[in-house]
C-alpha cells in the first residue's frame, strides 16, 4: 500500500467504529462504570438520563450502566490503602465498553480518577474526566482565588488530585484531622452514606463539616466523593452551598460530542514467517526509532505464528493455502488494537490483496514501499535484480509493483534460482539457522550473476536474506557495483514513520 499514512489508518478504524441511527444521525454511546460505589453509580446514571441534553434528544443517546462483582467495592479509602484491584476493575470494564463500540466512558469514582492517565494510555475508548467537568463548572461560576471547601477520601486527598486541577487558581480548604475522621466514618462506616444511610448521623456529620469549612472561608463545598451527591440536595436545603458532582459530570458528558481517544500508535506484526526474520524486523524497528528512553519506542503486538502454511509451497505446488491463516492472524492483531499491520515476509505479499479487502486495518505493503524507496534513492533507470523464493518470483508481485513505477525486474536463471532456494531451505540454509558458509556463498554467486545480467540494484526479496547480506548503497562483487536493498529495513522505516506521524498528530 504505497503512500500509506496515518490518515488512512484513522479512516479505516473510524469506518469500523461508526455507529449510525435513522437518517445518518450519529448516536452518542456512553457507558457508565458501576460497581465502584453502587448507589453513586446509579445516581450518576439517573442524572445522566434526565439531563436536559439527553431528554431533548433521547433517541440519539445510547446509555449503558454496567456493574460487576468487585470485591473491594466496600473498601474504605483510608490513607495508605492499596487500590490496585480498583485499577484492574476499571481497566477491564473500560475494555469491555471499548469492545462494544462505546465512544466514551463515565467513571463515577474520584479515587479512580487518581490513576486515570494510566488507564487511558492503554485504551482507545475515551474516559470522560470528572475533574475536568468540575473545573469547567467552577471556572464558569467562581473567580480565581475563591475558597473551595474540598471533602474527599483520604486516598483522593493525599493524591493531590484537586491540587492538580484547581490548586493553581483557587484556595483549597480541607477539613481538620478530627473532621476528616468523622467524614470517613459518615461515608464508609456501618450505616453510612455508602450503605444508603442518607439521613440521621451521616447527614448531620457532613453538614457540620461543611459548616466548619465555610467558617474557614469556603464559598462553596466541592465533593471529592461521589457518594456525597446522594445527600447534596438535602444539604443544599439546609443552606450549604455544595456542588452536585454527579449532576455536573452528567451534564458535561451529555453536552459533548464524543470521539475516540487517540491512543498511542500500535503496530501489529505477523510473526513466524519466518521466525528469525520476525526478530530481525523488530530489531530494525527498535534500532531505527529515534528514542531517548523506553517510552519513546513503538508499541508492537506480535503473533509469532510459525504454523502458517508455507507460502512458497502453496504458490509452487498448490500445497495448503495460507490465506485464512494469514487473515486470522491479521484479524487477531486488529482485535488487539493494531493501527497498521506489518508482514515481514515477501512471499506472503502474494496473498495480501485478497486479505486486505476483509480487514479494517491496513497492511503496510512491503513490496510497494520497497519499490518506492528504490525510486527515491536510486532513480528509475537501473534494472532491478530480484533474489527471492521461487514462490515470490512466480507470483510476480515484485514485477507488478516495479512495472507500475516504470522499473524492469531481472530474475536469476533456472540453475541460479535453485541456488537461492537451497540457500534458504537447504540443510545448511538460512531457515535451518545458518547465516554463513555455503548459504552465503550461494547467494553471492546469484548476486554476481544478476549483476552480469545488468542489474544495478539487488532486492533481497526474502526476509531471510538480510540475515546473511546487509542493506548497502554500494555492494562490490566481481568487478560489479550494485545497491543491496533490504525490504525488511524499508518496512521498518515506513512503520516508524507512521508511528511518528501519529505521535505528531496527537501532539
Amino acid at each position: 500500500m504505497s503512500g500509506l499514512s496515518v490518515r488512512n489508518v484513522q479512516q479505516a478504524k473510524a469506518m469500523k467504529r461508526k455507529v449510525q441511527c435513522g437518517d445518518d444521525v450519529a448516536v452518542q454511546r456512553l457507558g457508565v462504570v458501576g460497581g465502584l460505589g453502587a448507589l453513586a453509580g446509579a445516581d450518576l446514571f439517573y442524572k445522566l438520563t434526565r439531563s436536559q441534553q439527553v431528554l431533548a434528544d433521547q433517541f440519539h443517546y445510547h446509555l449503558l450502566l454496567e456493574q460487576h462483582a468487585f470485591n473491594d467495592a466496600s473498601l474504605p479509602l483510608y490513607k495508605g490503602v492499596n487500590i490496585s484491584s480498583r485499577k484492574f476493575y476499571v481497566y477491564e470494564m473500560c475494555k469491555a465498553f471499548e469492545a462494544r463500540g462505546i465512544e466514551a466512558v463515565m467513571l463515577p469514582c474520584f479515587a479512580s480518577h487518581t490513576f486515570l492517565g494510566e488507564i487511558q494510555e492503554e485504551l482507545s475508548v475515551r474516559i470522560l474526566d470528572m475533574m475536568a467537568a468540575l473545573k469547567q463548572h467552577i471556572a464558569g461560576l467562581y473567580a480565581p482565588g475563591t475558597g473551595l471547601g474540598v471533602i474527599a477520601s483520604d486516598v483522593v486527598r493525599d493524591s493531590g488530585l484537586f491540587e492538580r486541577y484547581l490548586g493553581s487558581s483557587y484556595s483549597l480548604i480541607y477539613p481538620q484531622a478530627a473532621e476528616q475522621a468523622a467524614l470517613m466514618e459518615a461515608v464508609y462506616g456501618v450505616g453510612g452514606i455508602k450503605e444508603g444511610g442518607l439521613e440521621g448521623g451521616p447527614l448531620e456529620a457532613v453538614h457540620q463539616l461543611s459548616l466548619a469549612l465555610q467558617a474557614q472561608g469556603a464559598v462553596v463545598i466541592v465533593p471529592g466523593m461521589t457518594e456525597l451527591s446522594l445527600v447534596c440536595a438535602a444539604l443544599q436545603r439546609r443552606g450549604i452551598a455544595m456542588l452536585d458532582s454527579n449532576e455536573i459530570y452528567a451534564d458535561f458528558a451529555a453536552g459533548e460530542k464524543h470521539r475516540q481517544a487517540k491512543a498511542p500508535f500500535k503496530l501489529g506484526v505477523v510473526g513466524g514467517v519466518g521466525p528469525a526474520a520476525t526478530v530481525d524486523f523488530m530489531d530494525k524497528v527498535v534500532a531505527n526509532t529515534p528514542a531517548g528512553k523506553d517510552q519513546d519506542h513503538i508499541k508492537m503486538v506480535v503473533e509469532q505464528n510459525p504454523q502458517i502454511p508455507d507460502r512458497t509451497a502453496n504458490l509452487l505446488r498448490a500445497e495448503t493455502d495460507p490465506t485464512i491463516a494469514l487473515y486470522a492472524t491479521c484479524q487477531r492483531l486488529a482485535d488487539a488494537g493494531a493501527d497498521a499491520i506489518a508482514i515481514p515476509c515477501n512471499t506472503a505479499h502474494a496473498f495480501v490483496a485478497r486479505i486486505q479487502q476483509h480487514l479494517d486495518v491496513p497492511i503496510v505493503n512491503m513490496l510497494s514501499e520497497t519499490i518506492e524507496a528504490i525510486v527515491q534513492r536510486h532513480g528509475s533507470k537501473k534494472p532491478l535484480g530480484l533474489i527471492a523464493t521461487s514462490g515470490t518470483v512466480k507470483s510476480r508481485v515484485y514485477h507488478e509493483a516495479a512495472r507500475a513505477a516504470g522499473l524492469h525486474v531481472i530474475t536469476p536463471g533456472h540453475e541460479y534460482q535453485a541456488l537461492v532456494m537451497e540457500a534458504i531451505y537447504g540443510e545448511r540454509g538460512i531457515k535451518a539457522g545458518f547465516t554463513d558458509g555455503i548459504c552465503k556463498e550461494q547467494l553471492l554467486v546469484v548476486a554476481e550473476h544478476l549483476c552480469e545480467l545488468g542489474a544495478g540494484v539487488l532486492i533481497l526479496g526474502c526476509t531471510e536474506l538480510p540475515l546473511v547480506l546487509s542493506h548497502a548503497d554500494a555492494f562490490h562483487l566481481g568487478g560489479h557495483v550494485a545497491a543491496l536493498v533490504d525490504p525488511t529495513t524499508v518496512l521498518a522505516l515506513k512503520c516508524i514513520q507512521l508511528a511518528l506521524d501519529a505521535r505528531n498528530a496527537t501532539g
